[in-house]
């Protein structure tokens, strides 16, 4: 425990949870975060999952053509799976050409790609190709729309519900900026090479040109995605996330008052994050932590760490206040799984607890033979 503080220390990183980072900014030497006229946003770091600003971020609101994150994740999946083809051609239906608001142009007569759909549904945000992609996959919109609600569960985007595939209106159509943070992460994070065509500026169709109706590709060079979204009952929406060094934040603003607005109030959620917070490494991958003592095993101790590692974003000013300490679940007695839980990281700033995270084996240990067995057993009647 004490090495671990120790290591902590001499790497002077810190980490404050959101509500710590919203409720008192001053502590933390940093600027409170810049006053919005849209409805309601939040403000993630990708790598860690953690919110660093946030209002009304659990409210539900109607998403429109944000929506769309969801068709596309869910064509995607079918691609990977190859339950359809890049190069599929695709029968577009009357259902999918007559979709009002905008629109990729598709004609029946004209022979259209799952690619080319794919194209028209991010960068133009056509309703008529998240239609045709939904009938496709779905067998009809209804069939894909059970889909994207049953992914949403799974997502853990508890206070999501899709009615269609395309965004337009409907009273029980309906998320929240929290839960559109992470279906836009999840996004990035699953299919990595198709979320490259969210940087895509402009496509044509049909001999019609039409722009990525997320200016900020246009005004931020780090800026490579995500959705915009417009409806008079939503206003002006967007998913926007970008990188810079290794570091990518992701913004979402609901119900801005008007369509540059949704560009500018995004520009300043992720300025002031890559501006006044870090981001930082603790443990790569795999690393060990420590290695925690075990009873009646086949080894005396388990490396415990974080498997996909621990990277947390780091106010400004306030590392030299953290402290760390791990506590083991003891006694430890084998067999352990790998991957089973050991102990908890707790990190505090202030005498504040800032947060707790769960350390797990990073290798298996086997029961020893009856004598380590024995003579292990005698020694935990002492302790």
């Amino acid at each position: 425990m004490s090495r671990l503080a120790r290591l902590l220390s001499a790497l002077l990183l810190s980490f404050v949870v959101a509500s710590a980072w919203a409720q008192a900014p001053a502590a933390l030497r940093i600027p409170p975060p810049p006053v919005l006229t849209a409805r309601a946003w939040v403000l993630i770091d990708w790598n860690s999952g953690q919110v660093l600003v946030e209002k009304d971020a659990d409210v539900r609101m109607p998403p429109a053509s944000i929506t769309k994150l969801m068709t596309a994740w869910l064509t995607f999946d079918a691609l990977r799976d190859k339950r359809i083809t890049q190069d599929q051609t695709v029968i577009v239906s009357q259902n999918a050409v007559r979709q009002s608001g905008s629109r990729m142009f598709l004609d029946p007569r004209l022979p259209v790609t799952v690619e080319q759909l794919l194209r028209g549904l991010i960068v133009q945000s056509g309703n008529d190709a998240a239609v045709a992609l939904a009938e496709l996959i779905g067998g009809t919109e209804a069939g894909f729309v059970e889909r994207m609600n049953r992914e949403a569960a799974r997502m853990g985007l508890a206070s999501t519900h899709f009615v269609n595939a395309t965004g337009l209106h409907d009273a029980q159509h309906y998320s929240t900026p929290r839960d559109l943070a992470t279906l836009g992460a999840t996004l990035i994070r699953d299919f990595p090479q198709g979320f490259a065509i969210y940087s895509q500026r402009e496509f044509t169709w049909n001999g019609i040109s039409q722009a990525n109706r997320n200016k900020l590709l246009w005004m931020d060079p780090f800026v490579d995605g995500l959705k915009t979204g417009h409806t008079p009952e939503a206003g002006w929406c967007l998913v926007a996330t970008a990188k810079r060094d290794r570091r990518r934040l992701l913004s979402v603003v609901m119900a801005a008052p008007t369509e540059i607005g949704r560009a500018q109030e995004s520009q300043k959620l992720l300025n002031y994050g890559f501006q006044w917070f870090d981001g930082a490494t603790l443990f790569g991958p795999g690393r060990p932590v420590s290695q925690l003592a075990v009873w009646k095993g086949a080894t005396r101790t388990v490396p415990a760490g974080f498997p996909d590692g621990l990277a947390l974003s780091v106010p400004r000013g306030a590392a030299p206040r953290l402290k760390a300490s791990l506590t083991s679940r003891q006694p430890l007695i084998a067999p352990i799984a790998a991957g089973e839980t050991v102990g908890t990281l707790r990190l505090t700033l202030d005498d504040r607890t800032l947060g707790e995270y769960p350390v797990v084996a990073l290798e298996g240990v086997t029961v020893a033979n009856v004598l380590v067995r024995l003579w292990d057993t005698i020694r935990l009647w002492f302790q």
